[in-house]
């Protein structure tokens, strides 16, 4: 695995310094010397999520408990990178699930938000990727994602809209009830702290 990174990272060292060129740079000037390398770096951190497995991270604290009432885990802080422009986008996700016999860590639905967000990504798609690896893994009886982005590729080029939040939602199972969906929405919008 370490080999594999090193040899990941002297590869895009390459691709970047020549990616620098291209755009007229000056790649032996001082200030760009070690740009490549800490950009190869910085791109297998920020996309460390192919390199994990979100179930495997959800089983590993899989526990019996009879508790039947929503579980929510909300303002988890998240930096992703949009696939179309590899541009940053980062807010919070608000995951609720109802647990069918089986609960997980706590911070382990932290976890897997962390692992889908560190991958090129579309908001919609995490989204949805979050909410089938919990149903998935847990068997809830319903599974609830809330996402809400701030997308530096509508803030820094394009229509370059500086306030502009994006929203999206996916839910299985019990939240197919608008009673449910709404008691959750309650809840995310309101709170203790």
């Amino acid at each position: 695995m370490e080999e594999e990174l090193t040899q990941g990272i002297d590869e895009l060292k390459g691709h970047y310094k020549q990616i620098l060129s291209l755009l007229g740079e000056d790649v032996e000037r001082e200030g760009l010397l070690k740009t490549p390398e800490r950009v190869a770096k910085a791109m297998l951190t920020l996309t460390k999520g192919y390199r994990m497995d979100p179930k495997a991270v959800l089983n590993s604290a899989k526990f019996k408990e009879d508790y039947r009432q929503m579980v929510i885990v909300k303002d988890i802080n998240f930096y992703s990178l949009c696939e179309h422009h590899v541009l940053p986008f980062y807010g919070k996700a608000h995951v609720a699930y109802i647990p069918n016999g089986y609960i997980t860590g706590l911070s382990k639905i932290a976890r897997v938000v962390d692992i889908f967000s560190h991958r090129l990504q579309v908001q919609e798609r995490m989204t949805t990727q979050i909410k089938e690896c919990i149903q998935e893994t847990l068997n809830p009886l319903g599974v609830m994602v809330v996402i809400e982005a701030k997308h530096m590729c509508m803030q820094m080029r394009g229509v370059e809209k500086q306030n502009s939040i994006t929203t999206t939602s996916d839910f299985t199972g019990a939240f197919n009830q608008a009673k449910t969906r709404e008691e959750f929405m309650n809840l995310i919008r309101g709170g203790l702290f």
